[in-house]
């Protein structure tokens, strides 16, 4: 298999698929897969998967999908069970991905440098307007530890490993016969005719004994059992309450429009741009070569010019080293210092060390600082002035609840009285169905708790959201528990009775079934029952008005005599008589639908070669888990 896969991976197919790969585990956070440090959470082939490594995707990957399915992943990772089995889940993909550079590794498989410089101008993460930005990319590298050089050298590995996954890509195919066949069985239609026996008038003919009944009680005594149900009294109170009851002075604005002025103020902006020497080996060689392209500025020769050839910025090399406008607090302190400091455009600086290497920089433009005027903003000001306001009143009720429900925990009111919030209740409800007024996790966790419960006494002041409190405690509590055969009865006779109705409906739609298939008359039966045959021409695979499962059985159905007809059993209870008579070839097959087909049968063929392949690795491998 790798033979194979070092043959495919030379290919283009799919490449802009890489960068948005990459991407995903660097700006979410994985880029620890470049920071080793700290024990061991597992070893591979002799390779470690460091601690750091782990706990960074696995809070990564946590916050993902916190963001993306909020409390109903929070309610999921309340459970102990389901963590630990999520956790495994994190260390088994970087166990997947460890072994695929390995592979990769043993393959010889290399990025060239040009490869890794477009993968970057792709991303967009780098990009304002769809175009590459060099000041934009500096500061991400920044903001998630990367330096220019490590970043290419992370992305190399990263390309290197996918290229694996690109080979697979490129090596599964489908044969265009494939493809057509498969869409001919999916455009195929048929011309069917059924009928259909209701259960309900066999329900007339049965008979059930007390033995029945109990018999059935005790068979399914797992559906008699309740959920466990309370219904809750609470205490809510957020910042909002308060928001109409403060008032705000003109002053309070003003002061705090002075206090803010930062926020109503947009930063002077520079453009620059610049020549880099990274440091290399020889950092004197290196400072000498930026010193080098100063004199050739000073000596008048075009910046641009100078930049394009002895820059080591290559992005902003071709555009004559320009990085674009930023404000202070983007750039490197020293770098920043520098470009800051010149002072009219047009100024070269001198040879400026930075942690990214000796640079020379020339400020092109200058943006002014520039004040958003008091009016303009009053508006803005009020609702701050106003919330700050409704929280300061909002925490010291906030001390009063978590006081007053501590020293009064058998009741509500007496709190409810003295904080001059009203006591709100719920009707009983079980733990996945809570009334929207009290659906969040941590109310739910701590109304079910056995302190509650068992104690019925006030809980603490829970935080539901910003500036969102709540007291709660049980009402009412129903525990789990198996209804009584008595109270079940009347549900048990109407269950049983539908279910021997349909046993008796199949019987006999058996019986018609065999007698259709002798050659027999069954107008007659059908008529007793007030039943008749429905013709259907063009049933389509999927959709369609034609009951589902009678569907799946037309296409189940040959066109050979004898085996054109069949019973089904429908999702109502009912049951029907399927038969066959004609099927219809689909019409030509557009090409971009052969096409499409193709492609979907490859993706599929490719997933599973790939999983078949870190199968094979894994089953090969060495694999010691030291920590989860």
């Amino acid at each position: 298999m790798l033979e194979k896969i070092r043959e495919g991976s030379q290919g283009t197919w799919a490449i802009v698929i890489l960068g948005l790969v990459i991407l995903s585990f660097v700006f979410a956070g994985v880029g620890g897969y470049v920071s080793s440090s700290g024990s061991a959470a597992a070893e591979v082939n002799g390779d470690e998967i460091s601690q750091s490594t782990f706990d960074r995707a696995y809070e990564n990957e946590r916050a993902r999908l916190e963001s993306q399915f909020g409390d109903a992943f929070a309610a999921l990772a309340a459970d102990s069970a389901y963590l630990n089995q999520f956790r495994q889940s994190v260390l088994d993909r970087l166990i997947a991905d460890k072994l695929i550079e390995q592979a990769a590794r043993e393959l010889g498989l290399r990025v060239s440098n040009q490869q890794v410089r477009e993968q970057i101008l792709l991303m967009p993460e780098f990009q304002i307007g769809g175009q590459f930005n060099n000041a934009r990319f500096q500061a991400t590298l920044r903001s998630v530890g990367f330096q220019t050089n490590t970043f290419r050298d992370y992305m190399r590995n990263e390309m290197t490993r996918q290229q694996v996954a690109r080979a697979l890509l490129g090596s599964e195919f489908s044969l265009p016969s494939e493809a057509s066949k498969i869409l001919q069985l999916q455009q195929q239609t048929r011309d069917i005719q059924y009928l259909t026996v209701p259960y309900g008038p066999f329900e007339a003919g049965v008979e059930l004994t007390e033995d029945d009944i109990k018999d059935y009680y005790q068979q399914n005594l797992l559906q008699f059992d309740t959920q466990e149900r309370l219904s809750l009294e609470y205490l809510e109170v957020k910042a909002e309450d308060y928001l109409d009851t403060v008032e705000v002075t003109e002053q309070e604005l003003v002061d705090l429009y002075e206090r803010s002025s930062n926020d109503y103020r947009s930063e002077e902006q520079r453009r620059v741009s610049h020549i880099l020497v990274e440091f290399g080996d020889d950092q004197d060689s290196a400072q000498a070569k930026a010193q080098e392209a100063a004199d050739r500025v000073n000596a008048g020769e075009e910046f641009a010019v100078v930049a394009g050839e002895m820059s080591d910025d290559t992005f902003s090399a071709e555009n004559g080293g320009d990085l674009d406008f930023f404000t202070r607090g983007v750039m490197d302190s020293a770098f920043e210092e520098a470009a800051f400091a010149l002072a009219n455009i047009g100024d070269v600086s001198g040879v400026v060390e930075s942690e990214f290497g000796f640079h020379v920089i020339k400020l092109t433009d200058i943006k002014a600082e520039q004040v958003t005027a008091f009016e303009e903003v009053k508006d803005d000001l009020e609702q701050r002035v106003k919330l700050d306001k409704a929280v300061e009143e909002l925490y010291i009720v906030q001390g009063q609840l978590a006081e007053l429900a501590f020293e009064m925990p058998d009741s509500l009111q007496d709190v409810a009285a003295a904080t001059g919030l009203s006591v709100q209740a719920t009707e009983l409800f079980v733990r996945e169905q809570a009334p929207e007024a009290v659906s969040n996790p941590i109310v739910i966790a701590q109304a079910f708790s056995d302190e509650l419960i068992q104690d019925r006494v006030n809980s603490e002041v829970i935080t539901v959201g910003e500036n969102h409190f709540m007291v709660i405690r049980v009402k009412e509590h129903e525990p789990e528990r198996t209804k009584a055969l008595e109270e079940v009865r009347d549900q048990i006779v109407s269950e049983l009775t539908s279910e021997k109705a349909q046993e008796a409906a199949k019987e006999w739609t058996n019986d018609l079934l065999a007698q259709l298939q002798a050659g027999q008359d069954i107008s007659a039966g059908l008529a007793e029952k007030e039943i008749g045959w429905q013709l259907q021409a063009g049933v389509t695979r999927f959709g369609g008005e034609v009951p589902r499962a009678i569907v799946d059985k037309a296409f189940q159905l040959s066109t050979d005599a004898g085996a054109n007809q069949d019973v089904v059993e429908l999702a109502s209870g009912d049951i029907g008589i399927v038969q066959l008579n004609n099927v219809n070839a689909s019409d030509e097959l557009p090409a971009e639908q052969l096409e499409a087909m193709q492609q979907r049968l490859g993706q599929t063929r490719s997933q599973s070669l790939y999983a078949s392949l870190i199968e094979s690795l894994r089953a090969d491998a060495d694999i010691t888990v030291f920590n989860l």
